[in-house]
């Protein structure tokens, strides 16, 4: 798509990118705090390089691209400049301040169409008539309503709005990880990711997949995206997988089912940890160290089924020509900005400066290989790809904007934890059956992350009503946040497997499922065992832990169905 683009237009963009990087460190060093500054020249930024990048096709519609642009900067650049004077002036907005926020608010929806597509356009005008018409709505969920004009002020200018959590956090911490994990692939970390696990348990029972599952946690983890991973990872893996003689379907269907747990996986975790430290105001560090058992418990789960499969289809990959040993002294050092990162942020420092220092070691590890040097070039178009894979979710704080500012304008957010409550008459499994749902929907719209920060909003409230921790809410919430890239109809990232492995969209996607079920089982740990989430005393903590190991091994070794097969046979005997 970038090379598409006229030459002054790839110079522009280049531009923008290389700025970003360069106000977002300094700014992650000197000022950690997201003033309106950081978030609106983002937002300014994040507009400007979407409508270069998902450009019109036609000459006079690219007219209407360069419109667009000129009024996302009035638009934005209106908020920042004025913001202390609009702020004194809440709820006696000027007809210009009013006027700026409707074309802003019409702007960000335009944005999304873009890059999101036409289901989070929908979802957005249906929140903004709901927001304006409240008053007509049966009564469980009615509320005043307002203008369109008062409505798009409530919206763009208001700390829930457009520039509400989602910008605060996209614009402190998500874009620099985002251009870590483009660094960190620059200097041929994701070689190592793979060649390492391969030369380690290539050779074994289920090797191929084995490989799949623990390079899948190494590169999803700094990744951010389960569809990216599956991508990227899975060029290698499934055909290696389809190779070693797993049929099609299931090659195509491992792959996405590890790659989610990369969502789950510390030290980033996504974009969901960051948006969950923001939500809760515990250090990214605690959240960070809560999340990596279970994590590991869910590849543990996916690494058991996969083994269990092999076992019961006599599958055994090759053995690799290199030597586990021998390229792990030889690449250790791939590591290192994974390690420099989670030390930093363990010994408190912001998320932001240690994505920095990561950064830095990424480019300092790049030389130790003449292949992978990042010199100036290398500097651009890692800086160039980070800015453009940061676009998929920045495109959406316009639209998520509208979604939190009307949910919190109507009181809706109450409303609905009162209304799941009683639904699942106090049941604690159904409010979670209940919340799955609800973010199974969600997610067929919206990228997994929007799901989560939106489900967040209205669902950890009925959760902690029944008695689970916050942090604990949270993270059932983002857990089931991602259960819409492998769970039918839509599991994006199971598609992409599929199409991948050239196998049937529909047998991949229910083997995906299959072998996530852990992404399932997950949640109700969270709700009901205090210790997963690392909530009691340490010998608490220690029971908990052991009894989840052993319980996730049965429950996995159930779900692969190996116990089945010795049955047949003595059916057969006799």
């Amino acid at each position: 798509m970038y090379e598409k683009m006229h030459r002054i237009e790839q110079i522009f963009f280049d531009f923008c990118a290389l700025g970003l990087l360069l106000f977002y460190s300094y700014a992650a060093v000197i000022s950690p705090a997201a003033t309106q500054y950081h978030r609106g020249i983002y937002v300014i930024v994040t507009y400007i390089l979407v409508f270069l990048l998902y450009r019109s096709k036609s000459r006079i519609m690219r007219v209407v691209d360069y419109i667009l642009i000129v009024l996302s900067i009035i638009t934005i650049g209106y908020w920042m400049i004025n913001f202390e004077v609009i702020s004194y002036r809440t709820g006696a907005e000027t007809p210009l301040d009013m006027f700026l926020a409707v074309i802003g608010v019409l702007v960000s929806i335009e944005l999304a169409r873009r890059v999101v597509g036409n289901i989070f356009v929908v979802i957005g005008v249906l929140m903004l008539l709901y927001g304006v018409f409240g008053a007509h709505m049966p009564e469980l969920v009615s509320h005043a309503g307002d203008s369109f004009p008062a409505l798009c002020t409530s919206i763009f200018y208001k700390s829930d709005g457009i520039f509400g959590i989602m910008a605060n956090v996209l614009a402190t911490y998500i874009l620099l990880f985002v251009l870590f994990g483009a660094f960190l692939e620059k200097c041929g970390a994701q070689k190592f990711f793979i060649d390492f696990p391969l030369a380690a348990v290539g050779h074994k029972i289920g090797g191929p997949a084995k490989v799949a599952v623990i390079a899948s946690g190494l590169f999803g983890s700094i990744s951010g995206s389960a569809i990216a991973n599956t991508v990227s990872t899975g060029a290698f893996t499934i055909p290696m997988m389809k190779k070693a003689g797993f049929p099609p379907h299931v090659a195509g269907g491992i792959e996405p089912a590890a790659s989610i747990g990369g969502m789950f996986m510390p030290p980033i975790m996504g974009a969901g940890g960051f948006i969950m430290a923001e939500l809760t105001g515990l250090p990214y560090s605690q959240i960070m160290l809560v999340s990596l058992f279970p994590a590991i418990m869910y590849f543990f789960s996916v690494f058991v089924m996969v083994h269990y499969y092999a076992k019961m289809n006599n599958i055994v990959g090759e053995k690799s020509e290199h030597n586990a040993m021998e390229i792990l002294k030889k690449e250790w050092y791939y590591a290192l900005p994974l390690v420099v990162i989670t030390i930093f942020m363990l010994m408190g420092y912001s998320p932001g400066y240690s994505a920095i220092l990561g950064l830095c070691s990424c480019i300092v590890v790049s030389w130790f290989n003449k292949e992978t040097r990042i010199g100036p070039k290398e500097f651009l178009e890692a800086a160039r790809h980070g800015a453009e894979s940061s676009l998929k979710i920045g495109a959406t704080v316009g639209v998520i904007g509208i979604i939190i500012g009307v949910l919190t304008f109507s009181g809706l957010v109450l409303t609905f934890a009162d209304i799941v409550i009683e639904l699942a008459g106090g049941s604690l499994v159904m409010t979670i059956l209940l919340i799955a749902l609800a973010s199974l929907v969600l997610g067929m719209g919206v990228p997994v992350t929007a799901a989560y920060l939106i489900t967040a909003v209205v669902a950890v409230p009925a959760l902690t009503h029944l008695g689970v921790n916050e942090l604990a809410a949270h993270l059932i919430v983002y857990w089931l946040s991602q259960d819409s890239n492998i769970t039918p109809p839509v599991c994006i990232a199971a598609f992409a497997g599929a199409t991948i492995a050239k196998a049937n969209m529909w047998k991949t996607a229910f083997t995906s499922f299959k072998f996530a079920k852990f992404l399932y089982l997950g949640p109700f740990l969270f709700g009901f065992v205090p210790g997963f989430s690392m909530d009691g005393t340490p010998m608490d903590i220690l029971k908990a832990y052991v009894m989840i190991i052993l319980g996730t091994w049965l429950y996995s070794w159930l779900l692969s169905g190996i116990w089945i097969k010795p049955l047949f046979k003595r059916n057969k005997t006799a």
